[in-house]
């Protein structure tokens, strides 16, 4: 075949995603478009939010879980902030859930309900950044929007040999996403980019003989496409120190307390625990105690968070229930799972008491 004759990259990989898309539930699919269903931009949106840095099998259950309890924008922003809290617990990056809120009552309150339909207008509301922005437009109404995620990042940089290291390749990436996509079905051209990285174009043991760009690829053939995109040198990450004090009362409730609503993890329900941040270490020892008690030593958690790994010596302490002090208050471990606990807090909090949340499931 000719070069005048050749398919475009584009048109290839729009008939690989017709026959071979995800069915994912927040996605109209070719054939679900062909029957006239339009994208709903909140859907959208809450997916897009909830997929920043996590996978799609982590999400379908908060997904149906938001959904389920806030099917439109207007509900969500009504919603309380708590609730919202609640329900986000176990994703992570919390800011993300604060934004979340702030950004549906942005929509209801200031739009109508409608979210804006163009990247910039998309961009102006709270927690909503390039990629997101271009997503939206582009998923949601159609625009020709360059989106560009980790899996896009990884075909282009495959695609066209990309040599200079992510993060500073992402300009010359975005460029080569927007002069590929199409007038014609960008939305659908963006989440079939998504999926061929995801399924196709994988990190490891990628299946380049059934890739629609194999023919076109620049690294197939000539050096092991494992070794892009480039990466540039991981600096290690610091090790910060805490401690976190589980205590229960007689009747076996745990005592937390609630997290500022700003800095990491803002919002959030915690157990007590000595005063680290992602720069500065906390004490260690029971100096840091919330109240005089027998405490005793727990053993300790990792938890590795974007930037720092946090390591917590764990106490453990049988109080009576007029001992708790503060703003904090007794959550009975049945209802545990119910809380705005970060995983760093349920993993303090089983390191001391191992049966917590089993309790809590068969309750």
């Amino acid at each position: 075949m000719t070069q005048a004759h050749r398919t475009a990259p584009a048109d290839l990989l729009l008939a690989w995603y017709d026959r071979h898309h995800r069915d994912l539930p927040w996605r109209v699919s070719p054939p679900m478009a062909a029957r006239g269903v339009t994208p709903d931009p909140y859907r959208i949106w809450l997916s897009e939010v909830m997929l920043q840095q996590t996978t799609v099998g982590a999400v379908k259950s908060y997904f149906a879980l938001f959904t389920g309890r806030w099917p439109t924008v207007n509900d969500l922003a009504r919603a309380d902030t708590e609730d919202v809290m609640k329900s986000w617990a176990g994703l992570g990056y919390y800011a993300r859930a604060r934004n979340l809120k702030k950004c549906a009552e942005a929509v209801a309150f200031e739009h109508g309900g409608v979210f804006p339909d163009s990247e910039a207008g998309l961009k102006a509301l709270p927690g909503i950044g390039d990629y997101t922005a271009a997503a939206i437009a582009a998923i949601a109404f159609n625009r020709k929007s360059a989106v560009l995620d980790g899996n896009v990042e990884r075909v282009i940089s495959r695609l066209h040999a990309i040599e200079t290291p992510l993060p500073a390749a992402k300009p010359k990436m975005r460029a080569l996403v927007a002069a590929m996509t199409p007038e014609n079905r960008p939305g659908d051209f963006a989440q079939a980019m998504m999926d061929l990285g995801a399924t196709i174009c994988t990190p490891r043991r990628p299946a380049c003989a059934l890739c629609p760009f194999n023919a076109d690829c620049r690294v197939l053939g000539r050096e092991d496409p494992e070794l892009y995109p480039r990466k540039a040198a991981r600096k290690e990450k610091p090790v910060r120190l805490g401690a976190a004090f589980i205590a229960e009362d007689e009747a076996g409730a745990v005592f937390l307390r609630k997290r500022g609503t700003t800095g990491l993890l803002g919002g959030m329900t915690e157990v007590p625990g000595s005063a680290w941040t992602a720069r500065i270490d906390g004490e260690t020892d029971i100096a840091a105690a919330p109240f005089p008690a027998e405490w005793q030593a727990s053993g300790t958690v990792t938890h590795v968070f974007t930037h720092f790994e946090l390591r917590l010596t764990v106490y453990r302490s049988k109080v009576l229930r007029t001992a708790g002090a503060g703003d904090g208050w007794w959550q009975p471990k049945e209802t545990l799972d119910g809380e705005a606990l970060p995983t760093v807090m349920k993993k303090a909090i089983k390191q001391a008491i191992p049966d917590a949340f089993q309790k809590a499931r068969k309750a």
